[in-house]
């Protein structure tokens, strides 16, 4: 297992444990230890604090989306139509956000994380011994997020426990071509994310009664992170699955603990930390952790008892299925075509960094685009799981070709003059992508090609040794 991951989550639990103290100090109460938590594992991942430009905009944006928050929390518990409506629109600008590029789009996840918060404590109660005003408390607490992660990161690369965030100029995401699809992806899936929650509050509010917040947080769950329908009805099962196995272990603990609120804040903070070390493996960890982890909040604020965390499986399967028709039915993007639109990205990346009349053949993009492709490995891959019996064309295929093709890709760029034969198979696996039944082979062939340059490279740089 990478230590990446693990050591990404040390770092991110100190600085939860940090903002808890010093949140807890000046604003005692569940909602600035919620909103404190939140905060940081959203920093932690959208990775706003690793350079300055980040750190401004989100020095800017933190207080805002903490006012935000406590407004809607209040309006949820005062107003609940008029709180979910601006729920609703707030997560949809979270998401369309992401048309605007690598920077929005972190802006976008810094929006959104803190409004889930408001599902766990629908309204933050004023702290009646704290030493800030209720309305500056949020405030405060995202910049005291934002400060310790900041410095808890610092700290770890100055003792040489994590390495510096590289300095690309290229951006983070592979760059695109302006998509012919109308409306396009990002704002499809703003408009499936609302429409899910839409449904989810109105089933919520009039089926559930107090108890419609489960529907709503794992109809967002399910639907965060779109890839397209395939991709998610797998992260529905995996989420699903992980939220149920969440929600059974909560049963087994709930009533074993006692009363003590120290052994509380210890197992919540142990599963958010195997949340974040677990979640790169997988969205199944991640849900378990984190249910798990608000199934203790709830427990230690007595908001929860052993009935009504078995009734949460029913809400959950509920959220999922709202989430899973939303984006099946309204505006469907197609899993094939945006892992298509992502192998096209990968080889023009690549055919420019083949080029000799490029002067900058930097991989950067062409890694970049690679990376994006492996994040639809694993949906692709069971769907070959249940399906390569009757199914010819499997695009899980396709992606292993071009994964595997990486290394001698690298090989290959670093030749002073790549060989024509290579830049031919990028130019015919290209092409190939208008015809599925073509790709596959397309990209075989691109793959010997690759691997043939790079062993000329590899024979040439032992001889002149």
């Amino acid at each position: 297992m990478p230590t990446r991951p693990f050591r990404e989550a040390v770092v991110t639990l100190l600085a939860t444990l940090a903002t808890l103290a010093c949140a807890w100090a000046i604003a005692p109460g569940s909602g600035s230890a919620v909103l404190a938590v939140v905060l940081c594992v959203s920093l932690s991942r959208s990775h706003l604090d690793r350079d300055r430009r980040g750190r401004i905009e989100a020095a800017i944006a933190l207080p805002l989306v903490g006012m935000g928050a406590v407004a809607i929390g209040a309006l949820l518990q005062q107003m609940p139509w008029v709180g979910a409506a601006l729920f609703v629109a707030g997560m949809f600008v979270s998401i369309w956000l992401r048309r605007f590029g690598p920077m929005a789009t972190r802006i976008g996840s810094l929006i959104g994380l803190p409004f889930v918060a408001l599902l766990v404590t629908p309204y933050f109660p004023p702290a009646r011994d704290g030493l800030l005003p209720h309305a500056v408390a949020p405030i405060v607490v995202g910049l005291l997020a934002l400060a310790w992660v900041s410095a808890a990161h610092a700290l770890a690369v100055c003792v040489g426990f994590m390495r510096a965030a590289a300095r690309k100029s290229v951006p983070i995401r592979a760059p695109t071509s302006p998509s012919s699809m109308r409306p396009v992806a990002s704002t499809r899936m703003a408009i499936q994310m609302a429409l899910a929650l839409a449904v989810s509050f109105v089933v919520g509010f009039i089926f559930f009664n107090e108890r419609w917040a489960w529907i709503v947080l794992t109809a967002f769950i399910v639907a965060a992170g779109n890839r397209g329908r395939l991709d998610v009805a797998y992260i529905s099962v995996l989420r699903v699955l992980g939220t149920a196995a969440g929600t059974v272990i909560a049963l087994g603990l709930a009533g074993r603990m006692g009363s003590d609120p120290n052994l509380h804040i210890v197992l919540i903070l142990v599963a958010v930390f195997f949340g974040v070390w677990l979640r790169p493996i997988g969205y199944g960890w991640w849900a378990m952790f984190v249910t798990l982890a608000i199934a203790l909040l709830q427990d230690l604020l007595q908001e929860a008892t052993s009935p009504i965390l078995f009734l949460r499986l029913e809400e959950i399967l509920i959220g999922a299925a709202i989430a899973v028709a939303s984006a099946s039915f309204v505006l469907p993007v197609s899993s094939n075509g945006v892992l298509r639109r992502r192998m096209a990205d990968a080889l023009s990346a690549l055919s420019q960094a083949l080029d000799p009349a490029t002067q900058d053949r930097s991989p950067d993009a062409f890694v970049a685009a690679i990376g994006e492709i492996e994040q639809l490995a694993p949906t692709f891959k069971a769907v070959r799981l249940v399906s390569r019996r009757f199914r010819a064309v499997q695009p899980a295929d396709w992606i292993e070709c071009l994964v595997g093709s990486c290394e001698p890709a690298l090989a290959v760029m670093a030749m002073d003059t790549p060989p024509d034969s290579a830049r031919q198979a990028v130019g015919v696996a290209r092409k190939a992508l208008r015809e599925p039944a073509e790709i596959a082979g397309a990209l075989r062939g691109l793959r010997e090609e690759l691997v043939r340059g790079a062993a000329t490279w590899s024979r040439s740089s032992s001889s002149s040794v």
